[in-house]
Order: C-alpha cells, then structure tokens, then sequence
C-alpha cells in the first residue's frame, strides 16, 4: 500500500538505507529500512474498499483507465500491427522468465496464443537482425521451426505462434536426445543456404573486445592459446558448409505432447545408451515424426560445418566424456571417424570459450550466469587439452 514518511522518521528512513546498502537489498522489503534501528510506529488509515483497485498487470490498468498514458506500450503496438488488430485485442498477456539472451511474453488475439521475443540487453551487438531474418526465410516451410508470423530485422521483435502442451528436450533421456541428434541431422542434409556465415574463433575475438577490463579467469591467456593451437586441424579438416543453427540447447528443441509414455527416468543420462538398441522405446521411435518436433531461436544461425552444432549441443549441457561419446554416436548412428570426433572435441572447446567470454560480456552488463558461465570455460580447457592428447596419439598410428 501507500505509506508517508515526514519529519525526524524521514531522516531515520535515510540512515537506515544507507546503513543496509551493501547487504542484499534484493531479497528486503522497504520495511527492513524503517524498522531497523529501533520501534518506529506506523498508523494506518482504513479505506473503504470501493476506494481503491490493484493494479498488477497491464490489463488490469486497461480495464481501469484505456486513456491512460502508460498504455502507450511500444511492444504491444508493434504486436498490434503485426497482427493488423488493435491493442484493445491483444489479451492475456504473461511475462515470461528472462532467456539467456532475451525477454519473451505470451499473448492471446483472435482465439489463438502467441510468444513475442523482444531483444535482451546488449544483444544489438551479439546478433545481426537482418541475418536472423534471412535464415527464417531459408528455413521456412521446411518443417524446421515454429510458425514465425512478425520478424523485424531491424528491431529484433519476432512474434511467433504459441506451440501448446509441448515440452523441451530433457537432457536426462536418451531417447529425447538422440531426436535431437537426428533433427540437427535433419537440418543438416537439406544443406540450407544462406549469405552470411558463422565464423567461431572471430566471434572468440570479437565478444573478448567487448569485455571491459581483463578477463576473471586468470588462465585465460593459456586456455585461449590451446583452442587457438587447434584451428588449422579444425579449417583442414572440415566439412562442406551448410546452414547450421549454431545455438542447439536442450531448451531449444521442442517436442509435441505424447500420450503412454514410459517413464522419464527409466535411463539415466549417465547410463546413455544408443536409442532401439535394447527396445525400450521402439514404440515412442515409430510414433513420433522427426517432423513434429521444432527446433526454435535461429538468432545465431549461419553457414558453418555443421559438426560444430554437435559441439555447441554438448557444451550447454554437463557431459563427461563418455556421454560427450554417446552423444556424437548418436548423430553417426555409432559411425564417427576417429579424426572427425577429434574435431568435434576441438569444436567444443572453442564452443566453451566463445559463451564464456559472452558470460563475461553479459556480467559487464549486470547479468549474471553463475556456475554456467564457469561449466563453459571448464569446457574450454579440458576440450583443448583432449583434442591436443588425441591428435598426438593419432600422429603415432
């Protein structure tokens, strides 16, 4: 509610502020301030209810006052128009949790639901736009993503139809995984073209010149070094460059709702076993189509081999090595060649240093990722270190 501070309890209310400022004043309610230090009363005065309304929501203060000047929403407008209805018929709004990258809400017009995407802090810099919006236009009509009805290559506002009672790819089952594998593998053999490419060791460059100051690990330098010592064994040895989607998270991959499904966790991620092998889900393989399953956020997308999105998949996700293995024999049906699996070591190395150096740029911008942020530079360094052992241990055979 309201409350009015005068007097010697304003001063008191100042002190106390300033004497909690370096504590968690997040997790604090402004009552910890005018309390602390001693009694302090406050007196209410009861309002009839027919008084007042809460307001929490936008519609709410719709509903209350349409004139108001605080319904002058941008984003709304912009839904608005994408939709050609007014902003009156955009209902049901809820705010998302905050992605990595972005901000996302849900929204209901004309009987159907819909997520907008509205570009995060500092991703201006991060992600070309316009690129963005080639690679949907490559894309479309090929059973790839979700339904895209508004992308602004410009802006980066991307409204995109709300795929209901789906869920994400549980890292935790194998079967689920190994549809992952065989959608990327999907993308891959269409072999997409687009006019821009995805090059990784500049992007390793380009997101360090955008961190203020040196970086927080203090090995940096070395384990840069290491992923560097590999880039002429990883441009030797690549494959024909295809459209790759560059950002294949687990929470990036959609699956339909499935009705008599065996237990999620009859398999442990740490018992990774290739999928059909023993049979237990023959029946979920012959039911659910490559095709009904979406793979979504190509705001990083480009031309690359496409090896690389295997790598960039295991990096997001703690692996050790053994399921790194199991992960790689999934897209190859348990055919990888020894020097192709190396690469995809290299591959993830360099996949750990580039998002490390993005969790550093991103902490510069007050957005924190914690212990992914340290996962990513752990991937960085053991990847580097693997790759460089094998690649001596080839050179014996």
């Amino acid at each position: 509610g309201v409350c009015y501070v005068e007097g010697e309890k304003t001063e008191r209310l100042k002190e106390n502020m300033t004497a909690i400022h370096d504590e968690n004043r997040e997790t604090r309610s402004w009552e910890d301030a005018i309390f602390s230090g001693g009694a302090t009363h406050i007196y209410a005065k009861a309002v009839d209810e027919a008084n007042y309304v809460g307001i929490n929501t936008y519609e709410q203060l719709r509903e209350l006052d349409e004139k108001s000047a605080n319904l002058k929403n941008k984003t709304i407008e912009v839904a608005a128009k994408a939709l050609n209805v007014t902003s009156e018929e955009i209902r049901d709004i809820e705010v998302l949790k905050k992605g990595m990258t972005n901000k996302s809400f849900t929204f209901r017009c004309a009987g159907k639901k819909y997520i907008m995407r509205i570009p995060g802090e500092g991703t201006g810099k991060l992600v070309s736009r316009s690129n963005e919006e080639a690679v949907y236009r490559a894309i479309k009509g090929k059973n790839l993503s979700d339904n895209v009805v508004y992308i602004d290559g410009k802006s980066g506002y991307k409204i995109t139809e709300y795929i209901e009672n789906a869920a994400v790819c549980d890292r935790n089952d194998p079967y689920q995984v190994k549809i992952a594998m065989k959608k990327l593998r999907q993308l891959h053999d269409l072999k997409l073209q687009v006019d821009h490419e995805f090059e990784i060791y500049k992007q390793i460059d380009f997101y360090e010149s955008l961190i203020k100051g040196e970086s927080i690990y203090r090995d940096y330098a070395a384990t840069k070094e290491r992923v560097f010592a590999l880039k002429s064994y990883v441009e030797a040895n690549e494959a024909p460059k295809v459209l790759s989607h560059i950002d294949p998270n687990v929470d990036n991959f959609l699956f339909p709702e499935r009705k008599n499904r065996e237990a999620e966790n009859d398999l442990k991620f740490r018992e990774l076993k290739i999928v059909g092998e023993d049979g237990l889900r023959r029946k979920d393989l012959e039911d659910l189509r490559i095709d009904d399953v979406r793979l979504i956020d190509w705001e990083y997308a480009g031309m690359h081999d496409p090896d690389i999105d295997i790598a960039f998949f295991i990096a997001y996700i703690p692996c050790d090595r053994a399921q790194v293995d199991k992960i790689i024999d999934m897209y190859f049906d348990g055919k990888c060649e020894p020097g192709r699996r190396v690469k995809i070591y290299c591959y993830i190395s360099a996949a750990g240093l580039l998002w490390s150096n993005w969790c550093e740029y991103k902490l510069n911008l007050g957005v924190e990722f914690g212990e992914y942020s340290l996962m990513q530079y752990r991937y960085a360094k053991d990847y580097a270190k693997l790759a460089q052992k094998e690649l001596k241990e080839m050179k014996k055979m």
